[in-house]
C-alpha cells in the first residue's frame, strides 16, 4: 500500500475552505449550510474537521455569531486567494481556436490520399487557420505507434487491425473500378470479366486495396497480363492516358484521376471486397481541443451520412473489410 506523504496528507479539502469563507462572511452556521447547500449536520461535522486540520477553534460562538478567532483573521486571505485560484482552474477551458493557432498536425495516410484528402484538408485549413501547417506521413505498419506517441495526430485510410487505444470513424465506402485510356480502342462503355482477362494492366504495388485485390484475383484465379507495376499513383494517370493498359483501383482515387486527366471510368467486373476509409486517432489524444478540430474538420469534408459514428477499438481482432463502427 502506497504511503501518502506530508504534503500529501496536509491538504485541505475544498469544501472546508468553502466553509471556512461561508462561515466568516456570514458568522451563522446556519446561513453557511444554507449557502453551501448542505445540511447544518454537515456542516458541523465538516468545522470539526477544519479545526482539526488548522488546530485552532477559528469561530467563537457570542452574541453576535460566530466570531472569527485571531487566527482565522490571519488565515482567510489565504484561504480566498487559494479558492479564487481553485475556481478560475475550474473554469479554464482548454480551447483551439484555428484563427490565432500556430500549430503543425501530421497526417497519416496513403499517396491515394494525397490526390483525393489533401488537397481539401489543405483548401479548409489555409481558409480558417492560416497559422496551422500540415505534414503528410506514409500510413503503414508503424502508424498506430505514431498515434499513440503523439508523432501523429490523425491516420487517414484503412486499418485492417488496429491495437487496442485506438479510436476509428468511419468516413466514406469504396468498391472498385478500372481505369481506361477514353480512347481505347477495344473497351467502351463497360469491361467485361473477359475483357479484363484479355487485356494487358498497369499494377500498383501500394497502398489500401492492394492486398484486396492479390486476394480477389487469387480467389477468382485470374492471372492478369502485368505489363507494368507501379509503387503508387504519380505516373499512372500518364500511363492510362497514352497506352491502352487498364488499371484496377478504389473508386475514389480512380474517379479524381478520371475527372482531372480524362480518362474512362468502368466499373469493376470482378467481385473484390470493398472497404470504409476512416480517420483514426489514440485514445490519450481524444478530448485533445486540437486533435477534436482536426478530426471535425474531416468529418464535415468527407463523412457520409450511412457511415457516421466512431468506437474505440479492443483487443486486436480480424474485422470484415466493410464493417462500420458500432
Amino acid at each position: 500500500m502506497k504511503h501518502l506523504g506530508p504534503s500529501e496528507t496536509n491538504l485541505l479539502d475544498p469544501r472546508l475552505l468553502r466553509l471556512f469563507d461561508a462561515l466568516f462572511t456570514t458568522g451563522s452556521v446556519t446561513k453557511a449550510a444554507e449557502n453551501l447547500g448542505q445540511s447544518q449536520p454537515t456542516v458541523s461535522i465538516w468545522l470539526a474537521r477544519l479545526r482539526k486540520e488548522l488546530d485552532d477553534p477559528l469561530f467563537i460562538r457570542s452574541a453576535e455569531g460566530m466570531l472569527p478567532t485571531p487566527r482565522a483573521e490571519a488565515l482567510i486571505g489565504t484561504a480566498r486567494q487559494a479558492l479564487e485560484m481553485l475556481r478560475r482552474l475550474a473554469e479554464l477551458r482548454s480551447t483551439f481556436d484555428p484563427a490565432s493557432a500556430k500549430r503543425r498536425f501530421v497526417i497519416c495516410m496513403t499517396d491515394a490520399s494525397h490526390i483525393t484528402l489533401l488537397p481539401a484538408i489543405l483548401a479548409h485549413v489555409r481558409r480558417v487557420g492560416p497559422g496551422v501547417r500540415i505534414e503528410a506521413a506514409q500510413i503503414g505498419a508503424d502508424t498506430p505507434r505514431m498515434l499513440q506517441s503523439g508523432e501523429a495526430d490523425l491516420a487517414l485510410g484503412y486499418i485492417s487491425d488496429l491495437d487496442a487505444g485506438h479510436f476509428q470513424q468511419a468516413l466514406f465506402p469504396q468498391d472498385w473500378v478500372c481505369l481506361a485510356n477514353a480512347k481505347h480502342a477495344r473497351i467502351r462503355d463497360s469491361i467485361t470479366t473477359k475483357d479484363f482477362r484479355r487485356e494487358a494492366h498497369v499494377l500498383i504495388r501500394s497502398g489500401t486495396g492492394h492486398q484486396l485485390l492479390a486476394d480477389a484475383l487469387k480467389e477468382q484465379r485470374i492471372v492478369p497480363d502485368v505489363a507494368l507495376e507501379l509503387p503508387g499513383f504519380l505516373g499512372l494517370p500518364a500511363i492510362v492516358g497514352t497506352t491502352d493498359l487498364i488499371a484496377t483501383l478504389p473508386r475514389h482515387i480512380g474517379e479524381t484521376l478520371a475527372h482531372y486527366y480524362g480518362l474512362r471510368v468502368l466499373d469493376c467486373p470482378l467481385a473484390i471486397t470493398g472497404f470504409t476509409v476512416k480517420q483514426y486517432w489514440h485514445a490519450r489524444f481524444h478530448h485533445d481541443p486540437a486533435s477534436q478540430w482536426l478530426r471535425e474538420v474531416c468529418g464535415e469534408l468527407f463523412q457520409q451520412q450511412q457511415v457516421r459514428g466512431l468506437h474505440r477499438s479492443g483487443r486486436p481482432k480480424k474485422r470484415m473489410p466493410r464493417d462500420l463502427p458500432s
